[in-house]
């Protein structure tokens, strides 16, 4: 896990963003988040704490809580953990740029005996989500089995699991839901630069 690829993407005195490092900790639960960002085109990314990074997707819809919605999740170079903190804009002219919002934050459990880094290069990574909008049991899968090359965007899918938070009637454009977790606003107060609407 690096962070060699996010920062060669990126200018750090023209963007906002952490520039950041690889954060080793001892921990059972560890940090997931959910941001959404309208750039060029609007998507949510999906990351996990792995090895003292944020193993990222761009979940061109967004997860979901229907089991039977398989969301096509795009892995991404890793990010720093202190991106779990990001909620801003990014300028025009920079890579991503657009606006973040911080969707959904809070820990995670891996599932079954592998650890972490030993399911993502199986392509299989099983995981109980303790978000808050989030939570209960999700998939991350990468159909072929083969593990790209480093920086090398791959295919996967993000499914939820049968458990009791299972919600086929789930939507994630309901407007209970379109609120950052963090602070309050919308993609469009945090493009304006609006203050928070709670404590972070």
């Amino acid at each position: 896990m690096s962070l060699d690829e996010y920062r060669r993407k990126r200018r750090f005195g023209a963007t906002p963003e952490p520039i950041g490092r690889v954060q080793r900790r001892s921990a059972r639960n560890f940090i997931f988040v959910v941001q959404k960002h309208d750039a060029s085109r609007l998507h949510y990314d999906f990351r996990l704490e792995i090895s003292g990074v944020l193993a990222s997707w761009a979940v061109p819809k967004g997860p979901s809580l229907d089991p039977a919605a398989k969301r096509l999740a795009i892995r991404t170079e890793d990010h720093p953990m202190e991106y779990a903190d990001f909620e801003g804009v990014i300028p025009k002219e920079q890579y991503g740029a657009g606006t973040v919002m911080i969707w959904d934050k809070g820990t995670y459990a891996p599932d079954g005996d592998l650890s972490p880094e030993q399911q993502l290069v199986k392509g299989e990574i099983k995981v109980g989500l303790y978000g808050k909008k989030l939570r209960g049991g999700f998939v991350l899968v990468r159909p072929g089995g083969r593990l790209a090359e480093p920086g090398q965007r791959t295919r996967w899918l993000l499914i939820k699991l049968r458990d009791v938070y299972a919600d086929p009637s789930w939507r994630i454009d309901d407007a209970a839901l379109d609120r950052s977790v963090e602070t309050g606003r919308t993609l469009a107060e945090i493009k304006r630069g609006q203050k928070a609407q709670m404590k972070t």
